[in-house]
Order: C-alpha cells, then sequence, then structure tokens
C-alpha cells in the first residue's frame, strides 16, 4: 500500500490542495454564497456562527480528550491495557502528521457538522505499525452503492475539476449517520438549526447596519422654549465652548458641566435592553446546544447554575451527552476496523476512558475500592479488572477480614460509631401462640421501599430547606449562621408526623397477624415514645450537618454539604427511621394487645458479638428492656455499637 499512498499523494506535487467540499447529501449547495444564511454550508456555518461552533468544538474537544485505549481480554475477568499490537501502535502514531487527539476531535467535529465522518485506514509500509489512518472530509467521500445496504468502493474527490480516486470499501472505516428515507445516509443537525442561526445572522447584520448608519449622539441639550433665540455666531460660541471643555480630553471632560438658567442635558444612549439582544443570543445558544443534547449550562449559560447543578451537569455530560457518540464511535472501530488489522475482535477492543473523568478525588476512589474488595460482595481480580489493571496471583479469592464477621460491620474501614444510623438486615420476628396453632409473623429482611421512601422524603425536605436558610445566612457573613434550636425544633416535628404513619402500618400488620380487632391499638399512647425519638434523631442529624458545615468553611463547600445530605444522608436516614419505627410498631401492638406476652433475644449470625451471643436465648415481660437496655435488636434506646448491622431478632411469645 506503500505506493498507492505515494501515488495520492504524488497528485498533490504540481498545485495546491483544495479543501472545497465537492459532494453533499441533502441537496444544499456547498458552494453558496455567504452572504445567504439559509444556503451556507456546515462549514461555513461552523466558521460564522459563534454559538454553533461554541457547542460543537465543545462536545469535540471532551470526547477527544478522553483518550481512546486499547485493552486486550485475558480471561474472563481479566483484561490488560495493551500497548503493542497494530491496533493500539496505529492509534498512538495515526499517520506521522496528527496525533490522536486531533484524529477524535475531526471525527466528532465531522459527526456534528455532516453526521458522517471517514477515516481512510489501510496498510502502509511507511509507518511502524504497519497502518495508516487518515481522516478524509465527509465532503470529498461518496459511497458507491453495490446494493441499497452494501457500499461497493468510495469515490474520493481530493481536488477540484479531477477524476475522484476509487477507494476500496476494505480500506474506508465510515461512520454513518441516520436519514430516515435511506440505508446509507446522514441528516445532519446543522439542517434543522438553519432557522435559528439565520436569526442569529440577521440579527447581527442588523446591529452592524445600526451602528453603521445611526446617529451616535449620546446626550442632547435642551433650551427652554420660550428662551431668547440666539444669533448664528452665539450658538457656534457655546458648541465650541462645549466641545473644547467637555468633549475628548478637554480641561473639564467627565465634570460638571454649569448650563444657562433653563437647558437640561438628556441622555439618549443606545439601549440594548430594549432591543433584547442578550435575551435572543442567550435563545440562540440555548437552542443550538439542545439540538446537540448538550446542557446550556455547561456552555456558558449560566441563569441558575449553583454548585450543585453544574456538578450534577459534569456527570450528565458523559452519560446522556456523550455517552451515544463515544458508543458509536467505539462500537465502528471495534466491530470493522479490529477484525481488519488481523486482530480477534473478541479479543481486542478500545474503549474511550470515561471513568477518568467521572470519578472522584483520591480519597473517595480509595475509601470506595476498599470497602468493595475488603468486603464479602466482590473479588479483587473483578476491582482490578474494572479499574483496567492486569490480573495479579490470588485475587480471585474471597476476602471477608475478621472485624467485618466478628465486628459487624459493613465495611472493614468502618468503626461502631460510623455506622449508628445503619439499618438491621432483620428487624423484628414475632411468634404468637395460642392453643391451637403456633406461627410467626416476621418483619422483612429489608424495610419496605415505600416506607423507606416516605422517611427518606423527610430528610430531603428538610435539608433543601436548611440549604437555603444556612447557605443565605453564610453568604451574608452573618455570625448566627446557625440556629441549632430551630433546627432541632422543625426536624423533630417532621420526623414524628410520619412516625406515626409508618408505626400504625406496623402495629396494624402484626394485630392483623395475631388475629387481634385493629381498634384495639390506641396511636396515642405512642406518640410521647414517637416524639422523643424523634427528638433523638433530628439532633444527632443536625449535629453532623453542623459539624461537617463548619469544617466546610467557605459557602461553596457547604452547598456540597448539603448535596450530599439531600442525597446520600437522606435516603440513609430515612431507612433507619423507618427501621426504628417498623420495630417499635410491631412490639408495641403485642404490648398493648397482650401485656402478659414475654419477648426473647434470638442470634442468628454465625460471628456475633461477644455481647449478643452472651444474651441468646435471653427473655423479659414485654415491658421491659433486655439486659443491654435495649427494647429490641435495633432499638434507638440502645448504644450505636449495639445497633450497627445487628442481625439479631426478637421473639413474642404469648
Amino acid at each position: 500500500m506503500a505506493g498507492f499512498w505515494q501515488g495520492v499523494l504524488s497528485s498533490f506535487s504540481g498545485g495546491t490542495a483544495h479543501y472545497t467540499p465537492r459532494v453533499t447529501y441533502l441537496g444544499a449547495s456547498e458552494f453558496a454564497a455567504m452572504s445567504n444564511p439559509s444556503s451556507m454550508t456546515a462549514a461555513q456555518m461552523w466558521e460564522s456562527q459563534p454559538h454553533f461552533r461554541t457547542v460543537v468544538t465543545f462536545i469535540a474537544r471532551n470526547i477527544a480528550q478522553l483518550g481512546l485505549h486499547s485493552f486486550e481480554r485475558v480471561g474472563q475477568s481479566d483484561r490488560r491495557r495493551d500497548r503493542g499490537s497494530v491496533l493500539a501502535r496505529s492509534l498512538q502514531d495515526v499517520d506521522g502528521n496528527m496525533t490522536t487527539f486531533e484524529l477524535v476531535f475531526a471525527l466528532v467535529g465531522d459527526l456534528a457538522l455532516y453526521d458522517r465522518a471517514y477515516w481512510w485506514a489501510a496498510p502502509s509500509t511507511d509507518m511502524e505499525s504497519g497502518w495508516m489512518i487518515r481522516r478524509l472530509p465527509p465532503t470529498w467521500v461518496e459511497p458507491v452503492m453495490d446494493n441499497p445496504w452494501q457500499v461497493k468502493e468510495y469515490k474520493v474527490y481530493m481536488r477540484d475539476n479531477a477524476e475522484p480516486t476509487i477507494v476500496p470499501a476494505a480500506n474506508i472505516l465510515a461512520f454513518p449517520g441516520y436519514h430516515p428515507g435511506k440505508m446509507v445516509g446522514s441528516s445532519p443537525t446543522v439542517d434543522a438549526l438553519r432557522q435559528t442561526l439565520q436569526e442569529q445572522v440577521e440579527a447581527a447584520t442588523y446591529r452592524s447596519q445600526v451602528w453603521k448608519r445611526g446617529g451616535r449622539a449620546s446626550s442632547v441639550i435642551q433650551r427652554p422654549k420660550d428662551a431668547p433665540k440666539w444669533t448664528d455666531g452665539q450658538a457656534d460660541r457655546f458648541r465650541e465652548d462645549w466641545y473644547a471643555n467637555f468633549t475628548g480630553r478637554g480641561p473639564r471632560a467627565g465634570g460638571t458641566p454649569i448650563l444657562e438658567d433653563g437647558m437640561e442635558l438628556k441622555r439618549i444612549d443606545f439601549n440594548a435592553q430594549e432591543q433584547q439582544y442578550v435575551e435572543a443570543a442567550k435563545l440562540s445558544l440555548t437552542t443550538v446546544a439542545s439540538a446537540f443534547h448538550v446542557n446550556p449550562t455547561m456552555i456558558g449559560q449560566n441563569d441558575g447554575a449553583n454548585y450543585s447543578n453544574v456538578r450534577e451537569f459534569r456527570k450528565m455530560l458523559y452519560g446522556d451527552t456523550l455517552g451515544p457518540l463515544v458508543a458509536q464511535i467505539e462500537g465502528r472501530i471495534n466491530t470493522f476496523l479490529v477484525p481488519r488489522m488481523g486482530l480477534d475482535r473478541q479479543r481486542f477492543y478500545v474503549e474511550f476512558n470515561i471513568a477518568e473523568k467521572l470519578q472522584g478525588n483520591f480519597e473517595e476512589q480509595a475509601s470506595a475500592m476498599q470497602t468493595a474488595t475488603g468486603g464479602p460482595w466482590m473479588l479483587r481480580s473483578e476491582a482490578r479488572s474494572l479499574m483496567n489493571l492486569p490480573a495479579i496471583d490470588g485475587a480471585d479469592e474471597l476476602i471477608v477480614p475478621l472485624n467485618v464477621i466478628e465486628g459487624g460491620q459493613a465495611s472493614p474501614s468502618d468503626s461502631g460509631s460510623q455506622n449508628q444510623n445503619a439499618a438491621p438486615s432483620r428487624l423484628v420476628k414475632v411468634r404468637f401462640k395460642d392453643a391451637a396453632s403456633e406461627f410467626e409473623l416476621k418483619a422483612p429482611d429489608v424495610v419496605p421501599e415505600d416506607q423507606q421512601e416516605v422517611m427518606a422524603d423527610v430528610f430531603a425536605k428538610f435539608f433543601a430547606r436548611q440549604r437555603r436558610a444556612v447557605l443565605s445566612a453564610a453568604g451574608a457573613k452573618s455570625p448566627e449562621w446557625w440556629d441549632g434550636e430551630r433546627w432541632n425544633r422543625e426536624l423533630a416535628g417532621d420526623i414524628l408526623a410520619e412516625s406515626v404513619g409508618v408505626s400504625k402500618a406496623a402495629a396494624l400488620s402484626a394485630l392483623d397477624g395475631m388475629g387481634v380487632d385493629p381498634s384495639e391499638y390506641n396511636v396515642e399512647q405512642t406518640r410521647a415514645f414517637l416524639a422523643a425519638v424523634a427528638d433523638r434523631i433530628a439532633a444527632q442529624v443536625n449535629a453532623v450537618t453542623e459539624a461537617e458545615l463548619t469544617a466546610a468553611g467557605d459557602v461553596e463547600a457547604m452547598a456540597g454539604v448539603f448535596d450530599t445530605a439531600e442525597g446520600s444522608r437522606a435516603a440513609q436516614a430515612g431507612m433507619t427511621a423507618a427501621a426504628v419505627f417498623l420495630g417499635f410498631g410491631m412490639v408495641e401492638a403485642a404490648r398493648q394487645t397482650r401485656p402478659e406476652a414475654r419477648k426473647r433475644w434470638v442470634v442468628n449470625s454465625k460471628n456475633p458479638r461477644s455481647a449478643h451471643a452472651a444474651m441468646n436465648g435471653e427473655e423479659v415481660p414485654i415491658s421491659k428492656d433486655f439486659s443491654n437496655g435495649m427494647d429490641w435488636p435495633g432499638s434507638f434506646t440502645g448504644d450505636p455499637a449495639d445497633v450497627a448491622n445487628c442481625h439479631c431478632s426478637v421473639v413474642i411469645v404469648t
């Protein structure tokens, strides 16, 4: 193929290559005059329309900077970064003239502008890898169809008014677009934007005409209509005196003029607001961004932007916005280019390095990976595979550290106090006996999702309300930005309002299993306890929030604290609170209707806490606490170290 490339390139030795587009798809003239916006080509639009160029460049730059990496699958859960295959080396040194960044940037730009793109990829002895990859502008390329579904060959027009170069289909890697009426075609987004962009061109033309032909008087001086008429000499003297003193570099320029009696100085400046230029520009930018599925906030439309939503928009960028385009590019390379290079596509593949853009800081990554690889649900080999690291010996053994089993912790990096809000995996097991039968009523192994959501919504709404007040006060540098008494009172009230319903639902479920009339259950008797629990939860939650806000320091970091609070903290607190009220309701149902009942502590874990193991089988009256001071396993009245991740249950016997 070296001779083929040399033959192609030699045709340029006698003159200059022209990059004027020749081939079109939808009938729009590629030689349209720039004076007619509706007939501009995609390239002319990109060159002249700032909003269109901003969005296209934004997409292309953000994908190109990801890095296109090659990997090799060695085993089911082992993949290694490939640096030596022809695929890896070709993408690293594409044609001796372009970098990988430039190649991908141009590829994404072509897809955005023309909804199609082409690489000329063929063997070449000029390259160390043995392959050369060159970008072909879409306007150079015309596919010749063998049938409606298959391309026979491509005509490549590299020079104006010259015969095209015929390139075999096997040497062109096409990135086709979509057209509803064609199997091989495209429907560029720019065509749908022509009307919007034309409005911007016309607006710019009008502004230019206004500045060129409009009057430029910034102010006028008015004399009373009944003032004596000036002679020409008097008017000239006043005018010259004014120009000499108050305009340009006059000695009194910028000062306050003293006018004759009755004179008024009135400004008549050009008013851009009245012309709505800013609003029109924002609408244009938003429309173009929406057409390419880009959130306008990411490209400078900052109305309503804040730390929280910008951070989420950044995550969305590599999922909803760029994700489909990334998948399209990866799919074409892996499906067609890899086997053409003689490689097994089940073994070799390329992938953009999106994970690097989405991962947190080093501390967050280290904590997450320690939990994942040290816990009993994920192998180290699986974690290394996710991070594109090679396999190591011994990584296929499941690690279960002693402190996870004996201490009952959720993670080897946790301690009892860190899990004080963790809900027990098994809450309550209630057994009822009578002369005829014996049956059990079990609480679910996890708190019902609807009850979790109810309580989580309480915390999320509270944190949102608290955010607005606290950040406003902190932004105003108020020394009293935190009102602990108010927040404890408000959160406790919110929790109590929902806890009554959650605990009542659990109680009625227990009563139904006991065959007891639900009317025997008195909700009012539970309010005092539920209020006390709500007060305790509110105080602990707000204490954590205050500590984190104090450590954050500035308003932007404090906003990040509330981002976490409204998300993961609200969900965790909701699950914990629902677990507490669910367990309370079921035990309270037996306490009110079967006061003679007793309750027994039962250990279910194979490796329980030593204190819990000693309590196994301990039985006390229904109205008494167990020896560790808890009303039931997971009771909020217990020590947090006893509550964290407890797998024990309670059996109620009558």
